[in-house]
């Protein structure tokens, strides 16, 4: 009997979840898509080699959000590749163009009308994966093995948050190519999505601004990102989920041609653990000073 992770050469545990040794925050981070396990099938099908493949990894973003734990706060990390399957998508953005013998019941996003589907075509600017197509069934078991674990653990932690605290907030952690952060002549640093202020409050996503803003980034909210499916599908002030996508500047730590930490990394790293420990404690303090109004 063929298996999903047979047919699509999935081995081990899709997700990680570093959990606090008590949970004190009412914070979840995610890291979709820093993933660095490359299946040796997958590698195989590629016409790219290692380091091309590589190209559209949030590259290290789960190690540079590593201390959430250490405040009280769970980072859930994908361990497969945004090249193999993207959980910042919906599910059912598959790509005709992709797939063979497919024909989509939804009409097309421009994500998936750019080859960045669900299980993606190409990676960065339009370099394609695969010389041909791949089956539908191969593509939907990279879904079960990978996108709908990432998701049911994601769900899990944030459901956690908001049954424990009545108020939770999700911090998706992704990085962009230095060209990408350019607005006219000036180049942000960190973008903070809230979805236009439809994922989050105003009070959460003002504050996130000024932790970055406070420790000397430049700092942009949605644009050139406003936040994706993930903030899109978590985020819902209404409820009490507040949901805010981080995307910070390659250029800051890692060299893109080599996909290897500069020798910035370390100085990053020690300059968002502040951060980090502050967003980790802000749905409790705002939340506290909202009720208290």
């Amino acid at each position: 009997m063929t298996t999903a992770a047979t047919l699509c050469g999935w081995t081990g545990e899709a997700v990680s979840v570093a959990e606090p040794r008590r949970v004190t925050s009412a914070t979840v981070f995610s890291s979709p898509h820093s993933g660095r396990h490359y299946p040796e099938a997958f590698r195989r099908s590629s016409r790219l080699d290692g380091t091309s493949l590589r190209a559209s990894e949030d590259a290290y973003i789960d190690d540079l959000f590593s201390m959430a734990p250490r405040y009280g706060a769970p980072l859930v990390a994908a361990r497969f590749p945004r090249a193999f399957a993207d959980a910042n998508r919906a599910e059912d953005e598959l790509d005709p163009a992709l797939i063979a013998r497919y024909t989509s019941r939804r009409p097309k996003t421009l994500r998936v009308s750019a080859g960045l589907g669900v299980v993606p075509r190409i990676v960065a600017e339009n370099m394609p994966i695969y010389d041909g197509k791949l089956s539908l069934d191969e593509v939907e078991a990279r879904l079960d093995c990978c996108y709908r674990p990432f998701h049911n653990r994601l769900e899990a932690a944030v459901d956690r948050a908001l049954g424990r605290y009545g108020i939770a907030m999700l911090i998706d952690c992704h990085s962009m190519p230095a060209d990408k952060s350019m607005r006219g002549n000036r180049r942000a640093e960190i973008v903070l999505g809230d979805c236009y202020a439809a994922s989050a409050g105003a009070d959460m996503s003002d504050a996130a601004f000024a932790l970055f803003r406070g420790a000397g980034f430049r700092v942009a909210r949605n644009a050139p990102f406003a936040g994706g499916y993930i903030t899109q599908r978590y985020g819902n002030p209404r409820r009490g989920i507040h949901a805010l996508q981080i995307e910070i500047d390659r250029g800051l730590y890692l060299d893109q041609k080599r996909m290897v930490p500069t020798s910035n990394y370390t100085v990053l790293k020690h300059i968002l653990e502040p951060i980090v420990a502050e967003l980790a404690a802000l749905p409790l303090k705002l939340g506290s000073a909202m009720a208290a109004e």
